[in-house]
C-alpha cells in the first residue's frame, strides 16, 4: 500500500495532463516530477508553471490512460512522493468514452442459488461488497473484481434473499461505504440496499385500453399523504399508500371522497408528487415531519413513510404497485413526479462516494453548479448519468406499470437525455404521458442543449408546464400586485388568445402545452387572491377562481388541476409548504361538501371537454381551421369553434370569458338556433331551449353557447 503524506498534491485532469500543486516553500529552480505506475517510472514533461499564491501550479504531460483502477504516484527529484488523484478527467469526453457501460445488469441479479452484484466505479482502486444479515450485523466483506468499462463484479453462491448490502470503494486512498445507486429495495431510512426476489413482489396488472390522444388528458396533481390525512376523508390508513385502495369512501356529509371522487370528477391522469425514497422524513416516526419529497435519496426504491410497515423493504413495493393497479381499475392512469436534477446532499450521496465529481455538473472553474437552488445539479449530459436516468424511468414503467412521468426542473436536463428517455419509454408504452418544468435555469449547459420551453421543438413528444397560462390568467406568480385576466386586466387579451389556442407561439403541437393556474408550488389561487384583494367578498373571489379554472378546462392543450383546486383549496397563506404540517397541506374533504356547487360545475366543464373534441384538437393546423375570435365586445374574451360537427354534437360553439364585475354588456350571436349550456353558475349540457340572439353578459365567469 502506498504511504503518502501529501506534502504536495497531484491530479489527473485530462487523460494526458497532470496538475501538480506544490507549496511555494518547496519550490526549487530545477524541479522534476516522475510518474510511477505498473509501467515503471518515467519523467513528466512540464508544459507550464504558474504562481497561484500559496502554491506553484505545474501542468505536466503524460499518457495516463492506464491510471484508472490502480495506484499511481508522482515522485519529485528528491524522492518526495504523493498519490496521483483522479481529478477533473472524469468530466471529459475521453473518460465517458473509455468507461461507458451499456449493460442492463447494474445492481443485484438475484436467484435462489446465487446473487450477482455489479457497480460502476471506474476511478476506484478497490471495491468490496459488504453483506449484512437482517439484524444489520455484518455477515461478510468480499473483494470485487474489476471487469469491463469500470464495472466491479462479484457473484456469491447461496440464497441471500432478505440480506442487506453496501459497497465499499477506495478512491484517492479514501474508503467510503455507499448504498447501491441501483438498489431497488432499501431498509428503513435508506440505510442499506436489500437483496430480494422480485418475483415475490409481482402483482396482477390491470388491462386498460390505450390512451391514443394526449390532448384528451386531464391531469390531477396530488400528494400521497395530503390526499387522505384529513379527519373527514373517509379513508382508512390515512396518509398511506393503502388509503388509495379504498373505494366508495365518503365524508360526514355523504359526499364522495378519495379515488371514487376522482373517478366522478372525470380526470384521466393522477400525477403523484415524488414517491421514490427521499430524505427529511424519519420513516421510524413518519407523522412527526412532512415533506413534498423533492429530496431524492434512492431513485429506484419507493419511499417508506407512506407504508404501513416501513421496516419491511418489500411491503412498500407491493403497496405502491397495489395503489397503481387500484387506480387502473378505475381507468385512471398514473404519472410519477421524478427528480432527476439533484440529490438531497451531494457529499453524502452514493454517486459522490463511488465516483466523486462525475455525476454532478461543474462550471469552468470547477465549482459545483447550483441551477436547482439546492446546492447541486446532476449532469445527464454524461453517459452514465443519462444511463441511470433512462434505466430508472424504464424500471418504474416496466415493474410498477406507471403511465408517465413529470420531470421536476427539467431545464437542468439536456435535450439529448430527454429524447432518449422519450424514445425508451414510448417503446414500452406508446401512450405514455411525459411532461416537465421547462424553466431556463442558471446551470452551465449551453442554452440550445437545455430541455426548456424555448427548445420544445427538439423534444416533440414531451409536454411543458405553460407558465404563461398561469401568469396571464391569474397574475404573475412572482408579484402579488400583478393582475391577470381574471382580475380585469384587459391588456392581456392578446396573450389570452394565444393561450386558448394552445400557445402556438411556444409549441409545435397543442399537447405540448400544459395549461394550469395552480400547482403544489407557490400560493394556491385562493390564497393569492386573498393577498391581492383582501377586502373583496368571497362570492366575487369564488367567481374569479371559477373563471380561471374554466379557462384552463376549455382551452386547447392539456389541462392540469391541483388537488382541491375545484373546492377552493387554501394553505392558510403559506406560499412554500414543502415541509409545513398536515394542517397546512392536507386536502380538506369538508370543503369538498361546503363548495359542492363548484365541484359540480368543474365536473360539468370536464364532461363538456370530453363530450366535444373541438376543445382538444390534435394539431395547430386544425385549431387554425376551426378557432376564430369574433369581436362580440371589446371588454370580453370570446372565441368561436366553427364547423366542428365532426368532432361532437354541435356544429358551432362560442365561449365567452367575462372578467369584469357588473359589466352589463349585450352580445349578439351569429345567425342560427343557439343554446346556452354554460353560465357563470351552471353547466347544463342537455339544455335544449333555444335562446335569443341578443344575450346579456353580467356576471364574472364563463358563458358557452352552441348551435346544432
Amino acid at each position: 500500500m502506498l504511504k503518502i503524506n501529501r506534502e504536495y498534491e497531484a491530479y489527473l485532469d485530462h487523460i494526458n495532463e497532470i496538475v501538480i500543486l506544490l507549496p511555494i516553500e518547496l519550490e526549487r529552480e530545477e524541479k522534476a516530477f516522475y510518474i510511477r505506475d505498473i509501467n515503471g517510472k518515467r519523467q513528466l514533461d512540464i508544459q507550464d508553471k504558474m504562481n497561484i499564491g500559496s502554491h506553484i501550479k505545474y501542468i505536466c504531460h503524460a499518457d495516463c490512460s492506464d491510471a484508472f483502477g490502480r495506484l499511481c504516484s508522482i515522485v519529485d527529484e528528491n524522492g518526495l512522493e504523493t498519490d496521483l488523484q483522479i481529478g477533473a478527467v472524469i468530466r471529459t469526453k475521453q473518460f465517458d468514452e473509455m468507461f461507458k457501460y451499456e449493460g442492463s445488469d447494474l445492481g443485484v441479479t438475484y436467484s435462489k442459488v446465487s446473487s450477482s452484484f455489479k457497480v460502476w466505479a471506474p476511478t476506484a482502486t478497490s471495491v468490496k461488497l459488504r453483506i449484512y444479515n437482517k439484524q444489520k450485523q455484518e455477515y461478510s466483506t468480499t473483494l470485487m473484481e474489476r471487469v469491463q468499462s469500470g464495472v466491479w463484479s462479484l457473484t456469491l453462491d447461496g440464497d441471500f434473499d432478505g440480506y442487506l448490502y453496501t459497497y465499499l470503494a477506495c478512491v484517492n486512498l479514501l474508503w467510503k461505504e455507499a448504498v447501491d445507486p441501483y438498489a431497488k429495495a432499501v431498509t428503513i431510512n435508506g440505510e442499506y440496499g436489500v437483496i430480494f426476489d422480485e418475483e415475490s413482489c409481482k402483482i396482477t396488472k390491470e388491462t386498460i385500453p390505450p390512451f391514443p390522444n394526449k390532448n384528451d388528458a386531464i391531469i390531477y396533481e396530488a400528494h400521497i399523504r395530503d390526499f387522505s390525512i384529513h379527519d373527514n376523508s373517509g379513508m382508512s390508513h390515512k396518509g398511506k399508500y393503502k388509503a388509495w385502495l379504498d373505494i366508495d369512501t365518503e365524508n360526514n356529509k355523504g359526499d364522495s371522497t378519495g379515488v371514487s371522487y376522482l373517478k366522478e370528477l372525470g380526470i384521466t391522469h393522477v400525477e403523484l408528487l415524488p414517491i421514490n425514497d427521499y430524505e427529511e422524513v424519519d420513516e421510524t416516526e413518519p407523522n412527526r415531519q412532512y415533506n413534498w419529497g423533492y429530496n431524492p435519496l434512492h431513485f429506484f426504491a419507493p419511499e417508506g413513510s407512506y407504508s404501513l410497515n416501513p421496516a419491511n423493504p418489500l411491503e412498500r413495493i407491493k403497496e405502491v404497485k397495489q395503489l397503481i393497479q387500484a387506480l387502473h381499475q378505475q381507468q385512471l392512469r398514473v404519472i410519477l413526479d421524478v427528480v432527476y436534477n439533484h440529490v438531497y446532499a451531494k457529499e453524502d450521496s452514493p454517486f459522490e462516494k463511488l465516483v466523486p465529481g462525475y455525476y454532478f455538473r461543474y462550471d469552468e472553474n470547477g465549482i459545483a453548479s447550483n441551477g436547482t437552488g439546492v446546492g447541486n445539479d446532476l449532469a445527464p449530459e454524461r453517459y452514465m448519468v443519462r444511463k441511470l436516468i433512462v434505466d430508472c424511468a424504464t424500471y418504474w414503467m416496466k415493474e410498477y406499470d406507471v403511465d408517465g412521468f413529470r420531470f421536476d426542473l427539467m431545464g437542468i436536463l439536456d435535450v439529448d437525455t430527454m429524447n432518449e428517455v422519450q424514445h425508451k419509454l414510448l417503446e414500452i408504452k406508446p401512450d405514455a404521458f411525459l411532461l416537465g418544468e421547462g424553466w431556463d435555469l442558471n446551470t452551465p449547459l449551453p442554452f440550445e442543449r437545455k430541455a426548456i420551453i424555448a427548445n420544445a421543438n427538439k423534444t416533440p413528444m414531451i409536454s411543458f408546464f405553460n407558465d404563461e397560462s398561469r401568469d396571464v390568467i391569474k397574475g404573475s406568480t412572482f408579484s402579488i400586485h400583478d393582475t391577470g385576466f381574471v382580475y380585469g386586466n384587459l391588456n392581456v387579451n392578446e396573450h389570452m388568445k394565444q393561450i386558448v389556442s394552445g400557445s402556438p407561439h411556444k409549441f409545435n403541437r397543442p399537447s405540448q402545452s400544459i395549461n394550469y393556474v395552480e400547482a403544489h408550488d407557490n400560493h394556491t389561487m385562493w390564497d393569492r387572491f386573498l393577498l391581492y384583494a383582501p377586502n373583496e367578498g368571497d362570492d366575487v373571489r369564488k367567481a374569479r377562481h371559477r373563471l380561471a379554472t374554466s379557462i384552463i378546462l376549455l382551452s386547447q392543450g392539456v389541462p392540469f388541476l391541483h388537488a382541491g383546486q375545484e373546492f377552493f383549496r387554501t394553505k392558510n397563506g403559506v406560499e412554500n409548504s414543502y415541509n409545513a404540517p398536515d394542517e397546512i397541506n392536507r386536502l380538506n374533504w369538508t370543503a369538498r361538501s361546503e363548495y359542492k356547487e363548484n365541484v359540480d360545475y368543474i365536473k360539468g366543464l370536464i364532461k363538456l371537454r370530453k363530450m366535444h373534441r373541438a376543445f382538444r384538437l390534435d394539431t395547430t393546423q386544425l385549431i387554425n381551421e376551426h378557432l376564430t375570435f369574433p369581436n362580440l365586445h371589446e371588454q370580453l374574451l370570446a372565441y368561436q369553434l366553427e364547423n366542428v360537427e365532426k368532432f361532437g354534437p354541435w356544429s358551432s360553439i362560442i365561449v365567452v370569458h367575462n372578467n369584469r364585475l357588473n359589466n352589463h354588456l349585450t352580445i349578439t350571436l351569429p345567425e342560427g338556433n343557439w343554446l346556452q349550456i354554460v353560465t357563470p353558475d351552471t353547466v347544463q349540457l342537455d339544455n335544449n331551449e333555444a335562446i335569443m340572439k341578443n344575450q346579456e353578459i353580467e356576471k364574472i365567469g364563463t358563458y358557452v353557447f352552441c348551435k346544432n
